[in-house]
Order: C-alpha cells, then sequence, then structure tokens
C-alpha cells in the first residue's frame, strides 16, 4: 500500500482521493475545510488536512513523506503548484490545467529524478492517450477532438452547468484557439466555426474552436491536422457571444460608484449560481476522438472512440469528475504498479504510446463503468 496525497478537494479532486482510498493510504488536503469535510463524510478511510498550496514552504513539507502527489487545484494556481512539487523531488500526476507550457518544467523533472504525468484527465487525457497508441501503429494524417460535460436538464439561457468555477470556464472562451491545418498552426478567436453534429443518446450538438490541443501541437508536429472543438447544447454560443462583445468578459477595471470592478470578476460571480452544478445533479460526458491515417500496409484507415458517460446513481459522482478523475487515478495506479517509470514531465500522449500503458487505462476506466466504444472504417 502507497501513501498519496490529493491537493484540491473540488469535485475531482475528492473523486480521485476516494477511489485512491480503496488501494492506498490517502491525504486530501485543501484551504477550504467545508470541501475536506463533505469528502470525508463521503469516505471515512481519508484523512483530512488543511493547506495553502500557494505557501510553498508549507507545500514542500507536508507532501515530503508521501510516494506520490496528486494535483487537482484550479488551474491558475496549477504551474506554480507543480513546480514546487517537482523542485521537492516529488512523483506527481496532476490535473490541475494551467495555461502555461507544462513542457517548460521537463528539464527540472529530469534534474530531480521526477516522473511528472499532466493534463491526465478526459480532454486534454484519454483523447491524448487514444492519439499517442494510435501514433506508434499507423502514419496519422488527422486527429480530432469533439467533447463536452452537459447538464441533463437544459435550462434557459445557458443550458450549461459547470463543474468547476465560472472563471475556469470563461477561459476557454477567451483564449485564442490553436489548431493544425495542413501542417501549420492556425490561431482563431474562440467560440468560431460553430457547426452541429448528431450525438447518439444526446441528440443534437454544437461544436466550436477551443484551445484545447495543448501540448500534441509540440509532441506530434508530424500529424498535419488536428483540432479539439468543444460541446454545449445549441444556442449557448450565441449568449456566450453576446456577454463576450459586451464587455463582460474583460479584465480591464471600470468605475462603478466610486469602487474599481472587474468585469470578469462581477460576471463569474452572477454566473456562479447559473452555472454550478448541483452536488446531486445529473450531467453527461460526450466525447469523442478520431483519428485517420494510413496502417502499415499503406491503407486507409479511421478509427473512432465515442464516449457518452453519465452521473453514477450508485456512488453520487459525476461524471465529469468520473471520467476526468478516475484517467488520472489510472495514472497514479499504472505509475504505482511500475509500469511507467521514466524521468520528466508527460503529457499523456507519450504515456499511452506505450501499448501496456494504453490498456491499463482502458481496462481500468471500463471497471469503473466509463467506456470508450471503438469503430474502425
Amino acid at each position: 500500500m502507497s501513501s498519496i496525497i490529493v491537493l484540491g478537494a473540488g469535485m475531482v479532486g475528492s473523486a480521485m482521493a476516494i477511489d485512491l482510498a480503496n488501494n492506498h493510504s490517502v491525504t486530501l488536503s485543501d484551504f477550504n475545510t467545508d470541501a475536506l469535510d463533505k469528502a470525508v463524510a463521503k469516505c471515512g478511510g481519508l484523512t483530512p488536512i488543511q493547506l495553502d498550496v500557494t505557501d510553498k514552504s508549507a507545500l514542500q513539507a507536508t507532501i515530503a513523506p508521501f510516494d506520490l502527489v496528486v494535483c487537482a487545484v484550479p488551474g491558475f494556481l496549477g504551474f506554480e503548484t507543480l513546480k514546487s512539487i517537482i523542485e521537492a523531488g516529488k512523483n506527481v500526476v496532476d490535473i490541475s490545467f494551467f495555461p502555461e507550457d507544462c513542457l517548460e518544467l521537463n528539464e527540472l523533472a529530469q534534474e530531480k529524478n521526477v516522473t511528472a504525468i499532466v493534463d491526465c484527465g478526459v480532454a486534454p487525457g484519454m483523447g491524448n492517450i487514444i492519439l499517442g497508441y494510435h501514433n506508434e501503429r499507423m502514419e496519422l494524417t488527422d486527429f480530432e477532438c469533439l467533447v463536452g460535460g452537459l447538464p441533463k436538464v437544459k435550462k434557459w439561457p445557458f443550458s450549461y452547468k459547470a463543474p468547476f468555477s465560472p472563471i475556469d470556464v470563461i477561459e476557454e472562451y477567451t483564449r485564442p484557439a490553436r489548431y493544425v491545418e495542413n501542417g501549420e498552426l492556425v490561431v482563431k478567436e474562440p467560440l468560431t466555426d460553430c457547426e452541429y453534429i448528431d450525438f447518439e443518446g444526446v441528440g443534437t450538438l454544437e461544436s466550436f474552436n477551443s484551445d484545447g490541443l495543448r501540448s500534441i501541437i509540440f509532441t506530434m508536429p508530424h500529424i498535419k491536422n488536428m483540432k479539439e472543438k468543444t460541446l454545449r447544447y445549441p444556442d449557448h454560443v450565441e449568449y456566450i457571444k453576446v456577454l463576450k462583445e459586451s464587455g463582460f468578459f474583460s479584465e480591464t477595471p471600470i468605475d462603478l460608484n466610486g469602487e474599481s470592478v472587474s468585469p470578469l470578476d462581477f460576471t463569474s460571480k452572477i454566473l456562479f449560481n447559473e452555472w454550478k452544478l448541483g452536488e446531486q445533479e445529473e450531467e453527461i460526458t460526450v466525447m469523442r476522438i478520431t483519428v485517420k491515417g494510413t496502417n502499415g500496409d499503406g491503407e486507409s484507415k479511421t478509427i473512432v472512440y465515442n464516449l457518452h458517460d453519465e452521473y453514477c446513481t450508485e456512488t453520487n459522482v459525476s461524471s465529469m469528475a468520473r471520467t476526468t478523475g478516475y484517467t488520472a487515478t489510472a495514472a497514479a495506479n499504472l505509475f504505482l504498479d511500475g509500469l511507467f517509470a521514466e524521468k520528466g514531465v508527460f503529457p499523456p500522449e507519450l504515456v499511452g504510446k506505450h501499448e501496456n500503458c494504453f490498456h491499463y487505462f482502458i481496462k481500468y476506466l471500463e471497471e469503473r463503468n466509463v467506456i470508450y466504444k471503438k469503430e474502425s472504417f
């Protein structure tokens, strides 16, 4: 039995801690003691500890005794937290999805003899793992990831609920979207190139450009066409564009009755209750991964993986927590089982390229009823 500390007791962090507690000694940390109390009420096997990850010395002292760190802090804290973990010489699985380039920490991780598996959720995460696996077995020309987390009940106007803070969602709507077309990096405004696509069990969804390719732009430069698009219910994009064009996402403070107010902070506050996913509110995760290329015989081949996952009423765990968190806990167990021991910073495609690792992820998720259905043609 290994000792693991999970940083972050939010919806995904607590689900990961509970899953890992089945086979390991798990400590769960957060600055918010209410979040810790909620998690411990669900699973008495967790050891809670209050921790401010921005206090570097406290963070490094706290994680020192553990065999592995699993990092699930908000994105804006992610890069510096991961850097502190690596500087402390601790192996880590990270799902904080920070905007900075994780590969900047590769040299530091190698110096510290650390294995850091990053971006290890659903997307980025399993999409990368699938890509990495098939990249070793095919001459790939195309990669597409369509993904979204959606409430089962549509509530006007946004028909959306967020399993994390609105400010992290708004980041998807404001950060320029990068994709690769004919071997060239293309940068477009997010919320563009909207298309309607049908998904079994859900119906018609709206896809739009978002900046989700992340590391594969650099680790898979030979693939000529790569794109990631976010999925929402129809009309969501129109309402978001109205807010964006009206200045509600601006970070430039405005004067309001003598007070300096950030429109983005104000909007996040308003949307927090509108988008807040209820403790037992049912939601779904939809993802379609498509890879195209030629096999060893030079024959054209298309492989599609479809995921349709729903809130689990048995465990009261959200679909986003299941699909994101259990990918990360699979990586944690895979590392602790000795299946991946390379040193440095590794996005999931560099782990999934190994056949035994890829099948470990698929089997681990299947055991938790997170099923990727594969089609080839």
